[in-house]
């Protein structure tokens, strides 16, 4: 059994700690035991789990692995504490809100000899693996990818201190694109902001290796519905809706948890493809912020 604790008890935190607690039968997860939880708040035992300190979880020789569920502005350095400990770490994305960031923290983990995780659990959906499976092989001639929702995240504001710039708030459908069509190439972005409505529009240009075309729009203010849409026009046909499928009876950040967990039992790092697409994403979100920010915003 792997001691395990949980850093940061908001929803994502909350789901993490019951699945830990109810783990998926005949799975890594069952080897895991929760030992406690930290929270920058006092709030005492959580089904009847006990809070302990930072201090508590790092200094711990029964403790061996760390899941970071804090806002993004926290990854980073709460990664590199468990890190520098000796703990394996599961991370919710982004793993860091800059691309050199990112870097220090692979090469951390690597020098420690530990696994590092990034969950991107948006490539786990039943809707995504359907959507895959019928963009899979075709010659795309142009595409886009258009999110909304309100300005709220994880239950509260969605602003930048917290979040990181909307790329990496948004990073999720920046992966979708990656894994569909590979690695992409940055051409040009505009940012909308209306600070006293609270609305903002990031319009992202990209080019895919053969030069096609993608737009991905990440677009957040009062009232917008949570909604995420495609065109991809493809040689043959065009996929112009996300497919309504049956969710999977295991729930997203479970099977997430099975994925850290079976690194785990192998002693497994992170397979080069996947960290390599998390370091694209994260590179090519890192150069929309840089380019941006060197412009006023509209």
């Amino acid at each position: 059994m792997l001691g395990v604790v949980v850093v940061g008890i908001g929803i994502a935190g909350r789901v993490r700690i019951r699945d830990l607690l109810n783990p998926l039968p005949n799975s890594a997860v069952e080897k895991l035991k929760l030992m406690g939880f930290v929270s920058r708040r006092t709030l005492g035992n959580i089904e009847q789990l006990k809070q302990i300190t930072l201090e508590e979880a790092l200094q711990s020789d029964e403790i061996q692995a760390a899941i970071i569920s804090l806002e993004n502005q926290f990854h980073e350095e709460y990664v590199r504490k468990f890190l520098d400990a000796g703990k394996h770490v599961c991370v919710e994305y982004p793993l860091a809100l800059s691309l050199a960031a990112a870097h220090e923290l692979w090469d951390l983990a690597d020098l420690k000899g530990k696994i590092l995780h990034v969950e991107h659990i948006e490539l786990l959906s039943a809707e995504y693996k359907q959507l895959k499976q019928q963009v899979s092989g075709k010659e795309l001639m142009e595409g886009s990818l258009h999110f909304t929702g309100t300005f709220y995240f994880l239950g509260g504001p969605l602003d930048r201190q917290r979040t990181g710039f909307p790329t990496f708030s948004g990073i999720a459908r920046l992966s979708w694109l990656v894994d569909l069509f590979g690695e992409l190439n940055f051409k040009s972005a505009t940012l909308e902001e209306l600070k006293k409505q609270q609305y903002w529009k990031l319009t992202t240009h990209l080019h895919t290796k053969n030069n096609r075309p993608l737009i991905w729009i990440e677009e957040r203010g009062p009232g917008l519905k949570r909604k995420k849409s495609v065109n991809f026009q493809f040689k043959s046909d065009t996929v112009d809706h996300i497919p309504a499928v049956p969710n999977n009876p295991v729930g997203l950040f479970m099977q997430d948890l099975s994925l850290f967990a079976q690194k785990l039992a192998e002693q497994r790092p992170t397979e080069p493809s996947e960290k390599n697409r998390i370091m694209h994403c994260l590179g090519l979100a890192d150069q929309i912020r840089v380019f941006c920010e060197q412009i006023p915003p509209n």
